[in-house]
């Protein structure tokens, strides 16, 4: 059994209890608590068991942290930062893969780019697409200042014309970190596959496929675009024969897929 699954498991009884009609007493009461102190104390104890960031991922993240993004015209929050636990996770896979070429489709403001560039050996580099050039603006600040800074490579425009465009140069990479617009992850997945971008045995981490949930509990009010897009996009990777996927219920999910090696 999962935190999760006992967490479920005691709320279920709690609400067939209810429905039988039991007052709300003490061993209601407990279970209820049981259940929130599993749920709501998961993420912190992930990140107390965590190797700490770098000082220099620190100080990225109060940067992005008191930056008003409510002045900003676009969709950006401090909410899209990867974050220490998720940066860590990049950073493990950079080193236990031991990927020298690898890609982001979504930087924001350089977090998790950073964190694999950390990781990488000499002579490795991370191409780091972003729409935004405020958030852009905010990395090369960053990486001009911190170690393994000048490993990233930030390309700034439209994702899908930067796929193009490397393409055309027949680069390949060893790890692909997908976490941008979520309705466009089924075009920037077909992109990396039918250009060649992913290297035969490279592999794919894809941020955000859990979406709060909403792909199997959304809730009274439905399914938000963003929902509906990750539940498109999971069942279509799922049938997706040119690769094998397993997804990971770290912080709002992250799915790792890598292609399949052909007789």
């Amino acid at each position: 059994m999962t935190p999760v699954g006992i967490a479920g498991a005691l709320l279920d009884s709690v609400v067939r209890r209810l429905d039988a009609g039991e007052e709300v007493g003490e061993d209601l009461m407990g279970d209820l608590s049981r259940a929130r102190d599993l749920v709501r104390g998961l993420d912190d104890y992930v990140a107390r068991s965590t190797t700490a960031p770098t000082a220099d991922l620190v100080e990225l993240e109060r940067r992005t942290r008191h930056e008003p993004w409510t002045d900003s015209p676009g969709p950006l929050e401090q909410e899209m930062l990867s974050g220490a636990v998720e940066g860590a996770f990049l950073r493990m896979l950079v080193a236990a893969t031991g990927a020298v070429d690898v890609l982001e489709i979504g930087m924001f403001t350089g977090y998790s780019a950073l964190a694999m560039a950390q990781a990488l050996p000499d002579g490795g580099r991370v191409v780091a697409c972003e729409i935004d050039d405020r958030a852009a603006e905010i990395a090369r600040s960053a990486f001009a200042q911190a170690r393994g800074g000048d490993r990233v490579d930030v390309r700034v425009g439209p994702a899908a014309t930067t796929l193009r465009d490397l393409a055309s140069n027949g680069d390949r990479f060893d790890l692909v970190f997908l976490d941008a617009d979520k309705p466009g992850y089924d075009g920037y997945v077909r992109d990396l596959l039918d250009l060649d971008l992913l290297a035969e045995d490279g592999l794919l981490c894809i941020d955000n496929t859990l979406m709060q949930g909403e792909p199997w509990a959304a809730g009274p009010g439905g399914a938000s675009a963003n929902g509906v897009a990750i539940t498109t996009f999971n069942l279509a990777l799922a049938a997706d024969e040119r690769v094998e996927q397993v997804l990971v219920p770290l912080r709002d999910g992250v799915t790792l897929a890598r292609r399949v090696r052909r007789p």
